[in-house]
Formats: C-alpha cells, sequence, structure tokens
C-alpha cells in the first residue's frame, strides 16, 4: 500500500470487532460495536506552527492506540478497512 497521510493525519488499522462475549455467545452483526482501538500503520509529516516549523506527531507507526468512537474518515484500500484521522482525535497509546 502506498498510502501516505498529510500534516497531522494518521492512518489507523482498527483492531477485528468483537464478535463473540466473554462467556462464549455470539454477537448479532447489527449489536457489534465499532473498535476504539487499532495499529497506526502510517503517520503524516505533522503541521506547522505559528513560527512555520514543523511539529512533530505524538504517535508512531506501529503504536496501538484508543481513539474516539465516531471519530475519523472510514477508508478501504486495496480491499482493507482502514480509518484516517487526526493525531488530535487519539486519546492514548497503549504501551
Amino acid at each position: 500500500m502506498s498510502l501516505k497521510p498529510l500534516a497531522d493525519r494518521v492512518l489507523i488499522k482498527p483492531d477485528a470487532v468483537e464478535q463473540k462475549t466473554a462467556s462464549g455467545l455470539y454477537i448479532a452483526s447489527s449489536a457489534q460495536e465499532k473498535p476504539q482501538r487499532g495499529t497506526v500503520v502510517a503517520v503524516g509529516a505533522g503541521k506547522y506552527n505559528d513560527r512555520g516549523e514543523r511539529m512533530p506527531l505524538d504517535v508512531h507507526e506501529g503504536d496501538v492506540v484508543i481513539y474516539g468512537k465516531f471519530g475519523g474518515n472510514e477508508i478501504k484500500v486495496d480491499g482493507e478497512e482502514y480509518l484516517l484521522m487526526r493525531a488530535d482525535d487519539i486519546y492514548a497509546v497503549v504501551e
């Protein structure tokens, strides 16, 4: 894949949707929640500050992140689904 986010945008591969509960019951597709966790696939170079200097992002490729349920835009590239969002919409990096 050759997709490079611009400025402060981040491309995320969302984790798989939970299809079974902890007790083993299957969840109907209409009741499944969107994942709020994923892996950063690509990052932009960062946005410019008031002095014209580029500000680096807090996340890097390979980071596992937590983000808002309704943040970003869903896109499909080569048959796979990704989420493109601003770095400000990412809440935390899982360590």
